[in-house]
């Protein structure tokens, strides 16, 4: 009978953590001898990804960034068994063992072959044990690269330049670089005449701190190249702003300024006129969604029973996605996603933007054509439906999607929303040349149906959008 941890002594509950610590370094390597030996043997059909990352992020609660490195660490250490000995061990945690395996792959291009293998053997010994310290790994190797790194001083080597971009849980992006001098200067350049302080006309003092002021002119900066006409084509057009939004909330937002602030003039008046032969779309009541006469927008009084019931089902939705974040969301960007009413609003009355009018389904609402290719209008709106890579778990942003016929065009299969998928360069390739399969399902989202050989009962996967909990 297992003891409860309550009933431990002291030293019993010391010597268990350290127990159970030690199994976890042992159960991480196994991880990862298993993920090399999935690499080498299982078909990326099978998969269902480039590679074991995409499988393991999509089938366990490993994060993308962790996946990466469990499959970087899975095969590099099978070209340095000094480093797989000591993890397999457990004497040296998977940390320390990533630092290393970084050096070793990439060693100061100056340092002989024996000094590799030597500097290696000492970077392994002082990551051994308790008393390792990442900060004593890290300084050893930036002193090996100093000192036997190309012939440039390090303030001059580009090769270093680095720039992370991390959105957070609360929708915000946070920026960390390394750069060149050369590179900084530049930085420093564009962003000194944008980041002396103003005061307001009446003589105010301009109370912004020097970091704010930064990020300010950062925004102008950035402002200033969306604006002009030497972007890059990404995408089939050139990178702008999107905001996707619901009709409902359009309209509520346009009354704080000119329809005019809305450029896509087809989207903007989808609710009267419409691409496609389907029926005008009736108003719905903002509070009950009980549906309401085009003529009197007023709640049909045959329906006012089911109206109740539509009221609590809408306050169950509304609670869930309170509870998951964007409750007072009205607006989602194609990158960083749900925007706040206020913001939304902001968007709509200041700004030149483009507006993919959404139904309660969040399908848009028009864009229907049969062409050969997808035009700009259609991608928007599939990027308003699919948000990226429609394949379950995959969701790569929608600028590195192509739009995919479900029905081939060559079959005769037209260029229409509900014949449209988005999908990353690899999943395109793999739904064509495997037996995986996509339709659109009633909720007019893209669904996948999975080959026998990855689920025997060929059970339909929702779009990696519309994966995770749901609330009727």
């Amino acid at each position: 009978m297992t003891t409860e941890i309550w009933q431990l002594s002291e030293s019993e509950l010391l010597a268990d953590a350290a127990a159970v610590s030690h199994q976890i370094q042992l159960l991480e390597a196994r991880r990862i001898a298993l993920v090399a030996e999935i690499d080498t043997r299982v078909s990326r059909e099978k998969l269902g990804f480039p590679g074991p990352a995409g499988w393991l992020t999509s089938t366990t609660l490993l994060s993308p960034s962790k996946a990466t490195k469990i499959v970087a660490l899975a095969r590099g250490m099978s070209a340095f068994p000094d480093i797989a000995d000591a993890v397999n061990t457990g004497v040296m945690s998977v940390d320390h063992a990533a630092l290393i395996l970084t050096f070793a792959e990439t060693p100061p291009e100056n340092l002989p072959e024996k000094g590799r293998d030597m500097a290696r053997a000492a970077l392994i010994k002082a990551a051994t044990g308790p008393d390792a310290r990442t900060g004593r790994i890290r300084a050893a190797i930036t002193r090996l690269e100093d000192s036997f790194g190309t012939k440039k001083p390090p303030a001059e080597n580009p090769d270093r330049n680095e720039l992370f971009a991390s959105k957070t849980l609360n929708g915000r992006l946070v920026l960390q670089g390394d750069f060149d001098a050369i590179t900084g200067e530049k930085l420093l350049t564009a962003l000194s005449p944008l980041t002396e302080p103003h005061p307001a006309a009446d003589g105010t003092q301009d109370d912004r701190s020097p970091a704010k002021r930064r990020a300010d002119a950062f925004g102008h900066i950035l402002d200033q190249y969306l604006a002009s006409s030497d972007r890059p084509i990404e995408g089939g057009e050139r990178p702008h702003l999107n905001l996707h939004i619901r009709l409902q909330d359009l309209t509520d937002l346009q009354n704080c300024g000119g329809e005019d602030d809305i450029t896509d003039d087809e989207t903007s008046r989808a609710a009267t006129e419409s691409d496609t032969d389907t029926d005008p779309v009736d108003p719905v009541d903002i509070n009950t969604g009980a549906p309401m006469h085009p003529d009197t927008a007023e709640p049909d009084a045959a329906d006012e029973p089911e109206a109740g019931k539509a009221a609590g089902a809408a306050a169950d939705r509304g609670a869930y996605r309170d509870l998951f974040g964007d409750g007072a969301s009205v607006g989602w960007l194609p990158w960083m996603g749900p925007l706040s009413r206020n913001t939304s609003r902001q968007l709509a009355c200041d700004c030149v933007l483009t507006a993919i009018v959404m139904d309660e389904n969040g399908n848009p609402l028009n864009l229907a054509r049969t062409a050969r290719t997808v035009t700009a209008k259609q991608r928007r709106a599939l990027t308003a439906r699919d948000h990226g890579c429609a394949f379950p778990g995959c969701g790569k942003p929608a600028a590195w999607t192509e739009g995919h016929h479900i029905w081939h065009w060559g079959d005769g299969g037209p260029t229409d929303m509900n014949n449209l998928v988005l999908l990353c360069g690899f999943h395109h390739r793999l739904i064509h040349h495997s037996d995986w399969e996509v339709f659109i399902g009633t909720d007019n989202h893209p669904w996948f149906v999975p080959p026998a050989t990855v689920d025997p009962y060929r059970q339909p996967r929702p779009s990696h959008a519309r994966a995770g909990p749901h609330i009727a």
